[in-house]
């Protein structure tokens, strides 16, 4: 990484790195094996047989419990349509809490899906105790309720509780909601869109926001929702049986954000990132940069694929096994290096909230390597519109001025004689530069006025190319004037023409060594534009 910011430090505005989307499941670890089933019901609630109608008991009073807390704080609650992502339509419900300074509920979503649920059997044959039942674990189709939460702590979240045994209940986390939450408790202003924060006024507070999203911060925050609004067991049961609910990992994103100052480099980035991704991205480099040791036995997926998404952004994606690194660009203002696990297996960590620290060093670790191999196959020349820019007219005052082009002759006759070293002294009066031009180009009054000549001066001035020396008139090249010029000559003069001749003329004879260098690159060049026109060609 210390390469990319070396690259393009002068364009970024600051880089941070942190959590983005967490997906944690919370259950109970007594309640998930169907021996536990029936202790839980035969051992503690004294019931026997243990029936559908038993477990249904339980599922219908949480039932019950929801529609009675969505009527008693006024939540709206419906049945999820097919294809519907409820995150953009819940907007308004959300910046209503935020604008009413409350915490909690705002929506709760029902939606039928798949779970893990217990199955009652008859044994086939009889047996001595006839209250026996067979208690399996399956999954099956039933409710599952979604409680959209604007959190004091973690900002906006979600939770899935499953209306069945064992109710598991998974939560949806961002941390960069969490940091949003942090920065305005220190009153560091920020400008911040969707999941991406474009401006902070203290790059060092939000990355040690970032820092401060821990497990025991989490943890607190799902045992306070899971208690609160997940299903309801007494105390005579949780003195009985150690009903605490345990927290894994179940999917985990960390980005890595490069946020620049402008906009004009960054989509020239991401195209060059792309490009080189696809080509050099091979096998070994990608199991490098995940740090997964390459053989014949490695089990998913190994490639790399750029994609176009729905929101209409390309996405470049390395998978390896069942993680995945990605490569965006988004609002023309930022490069995003994601980092995806599926499972946590696959760097050797475990999945439990307890190991957060370690995965944020590993995953961490992952989008330095990648952000290394973007810099350094970006350590070459970025393309910069300056012809097409100087081209466009541009607003002085309430004139407008017309644009800069490269075939205008006048204007490089007139950028040739201001790059004169006497022009960095004192600079030029008009009728100087205009007699310079007219003997440097054999040139006769007729051909090129000095109305003419104020006119050219006039359209660089405008373009900020050239400037007055203090208050007297005579003007001089600004650097950019100095710059641009000098591009402008040597396109024409010393790129142009030569490669032009070469082409469409004789060109020189291949045999002859060149005498200067200068010579040997325009004949490497006369190659290689040989060399794509064949390529076109074909």
């Amino acid at each position: 990484m210390e390469l990319f910011t070396k690259l393009f430090g002068s364009l970024l505005a600051f880089v941070y790195h942190c959590f983005d989307r967490i997906v944690i499941l919370g259950y109970v670890p007594l309640l998930i094996r169907p021996e536990n089933i029936v202790h839980f019901f035969q051992n503690v609630h004294k019931v026997s047989p243990i029936t559908k109608e038993v477990l249904r008991k339980r599922t219908d009073e949480y039932h019950a419990w929801v529609e009675a807390y969505a009527k008693k704080n006024n939540i709206a609650m419906e049945w999820a349509g097919k294809d519907v992502r409820k995150k953009d339509d819940l907007q308004p419900e959300l910046q209503q809490m935020k604008r009413q300074n409350r915490f909690g509920v705002y929506f709760i979503l029902k939606s039928m899906e798949i779970g893990p649920s217990f199955r009652i059997t008859a044994p086939k044959f009889p047996t001595k105790d006839p209250n026996y039942r067979i208690v399996g674990s399956q999954r099956s189709r039933y409710t599952h309720y979604y409680f959209y939460i604007w959190d004091e702590v973690l900002g906006p979240m979600s939770m899935c509780v499953g209306s069945f045994f064992p109710f598991s209940i998974t939560f949806w986390i961002n941390g960069h909601h969490f940091i949003e939450r942090e920065l305005l408790r220190e009153g560091v202003t920020f400008r911040k869109d969707d999941n991406a924060f474009l401006s902070v006024s203290d790059p060092v507070a939000l990355q040690a926001a970032a820092d401060r999203l821990s497990a025991d911060i989490i943890r607190k925050r799902l045992n306070h929702w899971g208690l609160a609004l997940g299903p309801k067991f007494s105390q005579k049961e949780r003195s009985a049986m150690n009903l605490n609910r345990l927290h894994s990992i179940q999917q985990v994103e960390y980005c890595r954000n490069f946020v620049f100052k402008r906009h004009f480099p960054i989509h020239q980035l991401y195209e060059r990132s792309c490009d080189i991704g696809l080509m050099r991205l091979t096998a070994d480099k990608v199991s490098n940069v995940f740090g997964f040791r390459l053989h014949k036995r490695l089990r998913g997926k190994l490639h790399t694929v750029l994609e176009k998404i729905d929101h209409g952004h390309h996405v470049l994606r390395a998978c390896a096994k069942n993680a995945v690194l990605r490569m965006y660009e988004k609002f023309s203002t930022f490069l995003r290096i994601e980092a995806l696990s599926n499972n946590l297996k696959d760097f050797g960590l475990k999945k439990s909230l307890d190991h957060l620290d370690a995965v944020r060093q590993k995953l961490s670790a992952v989008t330095d390597r990648f952000a290394a191999f973007e810099g350094e196959a970006l350590n070459v020349h970025v393309d910069y519109p300056l012809f097409q820019q100087l081209a466009l007219p541009i607003n002085s005052g309430k004139a407008r001025v017309p644009g800069i082009k490269i075939q205008d002759t006048r204007i490089i006759r007139l950028m040739e004689v201001l790059l004169h070293a006497g022009t960095k002294i004192t600079g030029w009066r008009t009728a100087d530069i205009y007699q310079a031009i007219l003997q440097a180009f054999d040139l006769k009054a007729d051909d090129y006025t000095l109305t003419q000549l104020r006119y050219d001066i006039r359209k660089m001035k405008a373009h900020g190319l050239l400037q007055r020396d203090g208050k007297r008139y005579a003007y001089r090249l600004t650097e950019k004037g100095n710059k641009a010029a000098l591009m402008f000559v040597l396109f024409h003069k010393r790129v142009c023409g030569p490669l032009a001749n070469s082409l469409f003329n004789k060109p020189p004879q291949p045999d002859l060594k060149p005498a200067t260098r200068i010579e040997t690159a325009y004949r490497k060049a006369d190659r290689s534009i040989e060399h794509i026109v064949e390529l076109l060609a074909a």
